[in-house]
């Protein structure tokens, strides 16, 4: 048999390695502006494009589709053509994948800056940028089976399953979580509403970070850490027993960011007792890399990359408990809402993922330019900047979530709360927050040292485009493989297809009843459609990103009822296309806002919130009081909405322009009663109309039908 010759892309390699360089520099940046804002408002600069609303969705989407996502690109690349020991597919789609990944996430800063937002934590892209990304993930998808298909090696490798899975399961979160009915170019509303929009949104949201932030580090793990430290994986069985029981069981947690919500009661239960049995898969994992470093541990002192992976799981190790504990209803008492999330997102992040791409980008940038890295005492001061830049950040937030949560809570003797003001609890933090931007601005510190160390390095080799390489041809076999797992990994259509059987089976069970069964989201009779002049001020809110904020779900705790009032049903969202009932209180709940302040007090409260609020970490919105509202956008958004199922009727799309400018008079009207002169079309006035209807709907004991 005749060996043949070929040769590995490597230019495509080093195109998603410094993508991921500059996007990680820029994302992180963005992100330790938004944590100075925090405590500094005016650190927007005083405009709408880079005030906190705007700017954190471009940082949590930048860092995990721009740097993560890039980095994940560059190692699937780089490890499946040797794995595979097959030049990709074709060069022409990798091309066509590159460039088409890097304007999708051009187009979303600008469009997230410009306030162009679906709201969906994770998916905050407009509809036309959702379809761009299926179109590039698709092209991806094609060019990688198309390698596995071509390929010269037999069997499929351990890190193969978890791109396969990464793939499949992405595709269908993605698409199932973006479907929305288009209002005009750069608007629209999802499908779902309510209560099932926020099943679907966190079914999504909880399987990003699943499958976008962690099946494809595993494979990444699975193949750089045995050739990093030459030694083989520990345990082949533990891996096809974690791969298998990993997205099987991940899929159906979603529900635990839910808990004490308006979501069925046994949606939230499954979600719990999921979310426990995880923790056995991902510690699979966790221990498989670890114990390949036996018999190696005397280079994780020399070598920094081995550093950089070891702390990789641990802080994998460490989130993965964290995430099944946060479960605990006892423990998400207290902790939801604050920034216990913070902390624990960004133990995944910071330590997993970044320290996970810092190590793979240190051991394959000099390989892939045939020379040595340019200062190994760099990427170790790299690594400790790192390190103690995580602990800066985790550890304060950690103190100010338990020291938030227990201020919400604490009543006085004599049976009232003792901080009732929330603005109070927020100023007892700030401290914490100074230090976690301390613990960021160490971290990025670090990044940018890696990026001179890097730079440093390509000028001093040659890149490798076309790296030479030799393989036997695959010839069928007719020798018949001992084990099923060993068959199947010669099947990679069929290991496709049990994949994504495996991680639709909980989505399926969690929504269709959800959805299907009305009992599990009873109406009540008295929550009415909003006015046209409330839609456009919800869109409004949407915009300028204040569920980022501010939540609209009151649970049914005896402090939040207090705080609040009556607690939140799940039938007051149902007209509610997106749902916004947040993940984070860094400013109190709203659902029952409405009527408890006059319309000027709204109206200070966005020109400069410490005129209601001294002291208030909220930036102000003064181009609220001075752009026009775009009234010629109602009737289009009122159609959309009954083709929705909102029951408007069939005319009043034509009536809405009227009828919004009419409830608008009114409000300007108690304006002037109270010495503020302003005009019928400024959008303020829709937010103000939107703010006084929150929770307005119903009485503490409204019927239900």
């Amino acid at each position: 048999m005749q060996i043949e010759k070929f040769s590995y892309d490597n230019k495509i390699v080093r195109n998603f390695g410094i993508a991921t360089l500059v996007w990680g520099i820029t994302g992180m940046t963005v992100g330790l502006l938004a944590a100075i804002q925090l405590f500094w408002p005016f650190m927007n600069f005083e405009t709408q494009y880079t005030t906190f609303g705007r700017i954190r969705p471009i940082h949590t989407n930048g860092v995990i589709f721009a740097f993560v996502g890039n980095a994940i690109f560059m190692s699937v690349y780089y490890s499946m053509q040797r794995l595979l020991k097959a030049r990709m597919y074709s060069d022409f789609l990798s091309k066509v994948h590159f460039w088409g990944w890097q304007s999708i996430i051009v187009a979303s800063i600008i469009t997230l800056a410009m306030g162009f937002t679906s709201s969906h934590e994770y998916a905050e892209m407009e509809w036309p940028i959702d379809i761009a990304v299926v179109v590039v993930w698709v092209i991806f998808g094609i060019n990688m089976f198309g390698t596995i298909i071509k390929r010269r090696e037999r069997h499929m490798y351990v890190a193969i399953w978890f791109y396969i899975a990464t793939f499949v399961t992405v595709a269908v979160l993605y698409i199932v979580n973006s479907v929305q009915l288009p209002v005009s170019g750069w608007k629209s509303y999802y499908i779902y509403a309510g209560v099932q929009d926020a099943l679907v949104q966190w079914w999504y949201g909880h399987n990003a970070v699943a499958f976008f932030l962690t099946t494809p580090f595993l494979g990444m793990m699975y193949y750089f850490l045995p050739k990093m430290a030459n030694r083989p994986i520990y345990s082949y069985k533990l891996s096809i027993l974690h791969f298998w029981s990993l997205i099987f069981i991940y899929i159906w947690a979603g529900p635990h960011h839910l808990l004490y919500t308006a979501l069925p009661e046994w949606v939230q239960n499954l979600g719990v007792v999921f979310s426990i049995m995880l923790i056995a898969p991902s510690w699979g994992g966790m221990i498989n890399g670890l114990l390949t470093l036996r018999g190696a541990w005397d280079k994780v002192r020399s070598e920094p990359m081995l550093k950089f992976m070891v702390v990789a799981l641990t802080c994998y190790g460490m989130a993965t408990f964290e995430g099944p504990m946060l479960s605990l209803k006892q423990v998400n008492a207290i902790a939801h809402f604050t920034d216990w999330i913070v902390a624990h997102v960004h133990v995944g992040a910071l330590g997993w993922n970044g320290f996970m791409v810092f190590g793979i980008l240190y051991w394959l940038i000099p390989r892939i330019y045939n020379t040595t890295l340019y200062s190994k005492k760099l990427s170790s001061i790299h690594f400790w900047l790192g390190t103690l830049g995580i602990l800066f950040y985790a550890i304060p937030l950690y103190w100010a979530a338990v020291v938030q949560g227990l201020m919400w809570k604490e009543f006085t003797p004599e049976g009232t709360l003792k901080y009732g003001n929330f603005l109070t609890t927020v100023l007892q933090i700030l401290p914490m927050y100074m230090m976690r931007a301390v613990g960021g601005a160490l971290y990025l510190s670090g990044v940018i040292m890696m990026a001179f160390n890097l730079v440093k390095t390509m000028k001093q080799g040659q890149l490798v485009a076309n790296e030479y390489a030799e393989a036997m041809p695959l010839e069928p076999t007719i020798v018949k493989e001992k084990g099923v797992h060993r068959r199947l990994e010669r099947k990679p259509v069929l290991f496709m297809v049990l994949a994504l059987i495996a991680i639709l089976i909980g989505g399926m069970v969690e929504m269709m009843p959800t959805f299907m069964i009305s009992s599990n989201v009873p109406t009540i009779a008295s929550v009415k459609p909003y006015t046209p002049l409330e839609i456009q001020g919800r869109d409004i809110y949407i915009r300028e990103g204040c569920m980022g904020c501010h939540t609209q779900m009151i649970r049914p705790f005896r402090s939040e009822t207090a705080r609040y009032g009556e607690y939140s049903k799940a039938g007051e969202y149902v007209y509610d296309y997106t749902y916004l009932w947040g993940s984070k209180r860094t400013g109190p709940d709203l659902h029952r806002i409405g009527q408890k302040y006059p319309n000027k007090w709204h109206y200070d409260h966005m020109l400069d919130p410490t005129i209601t609020s001294p002291g208030s970490i909220m930036p102000a919105y003064p181009w609220l009081l001075t752009q026009d509202l775009d009234y010629a956008s109602t009737p289009g958004k009122i159609r959309a909405l009954t083709i929705l199922g909102v029951p408007y009727t069939t005319d009043y799309a034509d009536k809405s322009i009227e009828d919004a400018r009419r409830q608008a008079e009114l409000i300007v009207k108690d304006l002037e009663a109270n010495q503020v002169k302003t005009d019928s079309d400024k959008e303020i006035i829709a937010l103000i109309a939107y703010l006084q209807r929150l929770g307005t709907d119903i009485k503490v004991n409204a019927d239900t039908k």
